[in-house]
């Protein structure tokens, strides 16, 4: 709660802050410092697996369309032998 409280508060502000509560400032911006990094670390993370989502995405979406490709040109091999079953015995 103090963090919240004095977020805003510039030196001399902090200072009288510190002296009503009985604290340092230096305990304050020790606190402050603690919450940032804090906060700081889960917002590396969550962006690092952002990150690492946006890739398995694309990795996907170009998996699929190779695989798409891979059954048209299957298909397409297929229907050339229905209709000239000789050329696939030759083979």
């Amino acid at each position: 709660m103090i963090v919240v409280e004095t977020a805003s508060l510039n030196e001399a502000e902090l200072a009288e802050y510190a002296r009503k509560k009985g604290l340092y400032v230096e305990q304050i911006k020790a606190w402050k410092d603690a919450c940032m990094n804090a906060n700081g670390g889960i917002a590396k993370e969550a962006a690092r697996l952002n990150r690492e989502l946006k890739d398995s995405q694309k990795e996907r979406k170009k998996l699929e369309k190779e695989l798409q490709r891979k059954e048209k040109a299957l298909a397409e091999a297929a229907a050339l032998g229905k209709r000239n079953p000789q050329t696939m015995q030759a083979n």
